[in-house]
Order: C-alpha cells, then sequence, then structure tokens
C-alpha cells in the first residue's frame, strides 16, 4: 500500500522482515544488547519493544529498509523478539530500484560497505538483519567511544568511519586475539592530529596543521596585507622625492 508521508505513524512490523541498509554491524555490541535483555523481565521486555522505535524508509515492494538500531535488531531476533514498532522517515516506495537507492545514498540512509572497509553494490547488502556479518572494528569503534575515545555524534555511520580509520592503526591480530589490548592501542591513536577530520573527535589541533588551515590562512592574509601597506608606503615615499 503506498501512503502519503502524512498518512504514516508508528506500525508493527516483524522484525526478521526489515531490510538493513548496512553489511556488517559489530557481534561484540550485539552482544551486549543481548545480555542486557536477559537482565529484563517480562514487563522490562514489553516496554523496552514499545519505546525502541525502527527509523526506516517505505521502498519499493513494500520493504521497509531499517536506517538504524541495526544492533538492536539482530540481538532481538536473537532472542526471540518477533515483531518491533517502527517509524516510516520517508515513503520512497513509488520510485524504481535505481532512483530508490541513489535517494538513500543522497540522504546517508545506505553504508554499503563490507567488513573489509570495501565498497560494494547494493545488491550485496542482506535481506535480513539476520545475515549481518561481523565487522571486529565497528566493535572496536563502539567501545572506543564507550572509553571515552571520542564523542557521541549524530554523523550517520560515523562508527564505521572510526573503524576505518583503526583498521591502519591496530592489528586485525590484536583485535581478534586480545581485544582488550587492541582497545588500548586504540585509545593510543584516537587523539591523534591524522583523525582529526573524524566525529566526535576530541584531540588538539597542532601548530603546523593550524598554519596550514584557517590559521594558515589568517597568517596568509596578514601577510598580504604587510606587503600591500609596505608597497603603498614606497610609493609615496617615490611620489615626494619627484616633488622635491
Amino acid at each position: 500500500m503506498n501512503l502519503s508521508n502524512s498518512d504514516l505513524h508508528l506500525i508493527t512490523v516483524d522484525l526478521e522482515s526489515l531490510r538493513p541498509t548496512q553489511l556488517t554491524v559489530g557481534y561484540r555490541e550485539v552482544e551486549l544488547k543481548r545480555t542486557h535483555w536477559k537482565t529484563l523481565d517480562k514487563k522490562g521486555r514489553a516496554a523496552a519493544i514499545e519505546n525502541h522505535w525502527f527509523p526506516a524508509v517505505l521502498g519499493p515492494k513494500g520493504r521497509y529498509y531499517v536506517v538504524d538500531h541495526h544492533h538492536l535488531g539482530l540481538a532481538w531476533l536473537h532472542e526471540g523478539v518477533a515483531s518491533v514498532r517502527v517509524t516510516v522517515i520517508k515513503d520512497l516506495s513509488w520510485l524504481d530500484q535505481t532512483i530508490f537507492w541513489r535517494m538513500m545514498e543522497h540522504n546517508q540512509w545506505v553504508h554499503p560497505f563490507n567488513a573489509s572497509g570495501e565498497r560494494c553494490d547494493y545488491d550485496a547488502l542482506p535481506k535480513q538483519l539476520s545475515a549481518l556479518a561481523d565487522d571486529p572494528y565497528r566493535s572496536l569503534a563502539g567501545e572506543l567511544r564507550v572509553a571515552g575515545g571520542y564523542a557521541k555524534d549524530t554523523t550517520p555511520f560515523s562508527e564505521f568511519l572510526w573503524a576505518d580509520y583503526l583498521r591502519q592503526k591496530v592489528s586485525a591480530a590484536r583485535v581478534s586475539r586480545d581485544f582488550d589490548k587492541a582497545l588500548a592501542d586504540a585509545l593510543a591513536h584516537a587523539h591523534d592530529a591524522d583523525a582529526r577530520y573524524l566525529p566526535g573527535w576530541s584531540g588538539v589541533v597542532p601548530a603546523a596543521a593550524a598554519a596550514n588551515g584557517s590559521g594558515g590562512a589568517v597568517a596568509r592574509a596578514a601577510s598580504a596585507s604587510d606587503a600591500s601597506d609596505a608597497s603603498d608606503a614606497a610609493a609615496k615615499g617615490k611620489n615626494k622625492a619627484k616633488k622635491k
């Protein structure tokens, strides 16, 4: 059924039918959410399902493409949750597949990158949350934020950006064999100047980098102004000399 955006409110959807908009999650984070679920009683679980809304885009063939809470959804699937509350943020069901994915990317609602950080075709996106692959670096990025390595940020897929950065800094062997040491390594690199492009970075911009950025622009502007003043002064001096 093709409804206008104003007609779409909270609806109940089979959890297994939700379409992911990414290829991977961090399994450690999924396990943490499963552990938390196990601590809830029947009333607490019902409240959690009622209060956690999965934002989704209504796509072609009436499929719901969830754009957040992939970790939570996968954890709940493993715990036997059958249905969840979904809030439809956009109805794009009337578009063909090509334009649909173009709009999803334009709005930063899809992240088609695999566990190696490589971009894939949209066809590679799993059809159910249960088919999401593990990216250990996504787990590392999530733990790094919790440990104070960087601030929570609203930038879409910010943890994946950090995961890609950490792939260059922490060996895969360290991540798989000793996660605590891998986290310590990640913390050692989190405030490095070369990470300052990342969302939530909380390091200090070094003087050299500042000189090459806005600080450098100010300095260059001041230098140009001084040169202009010097040129004007020299010209005035020449005019006075001619008059004499």
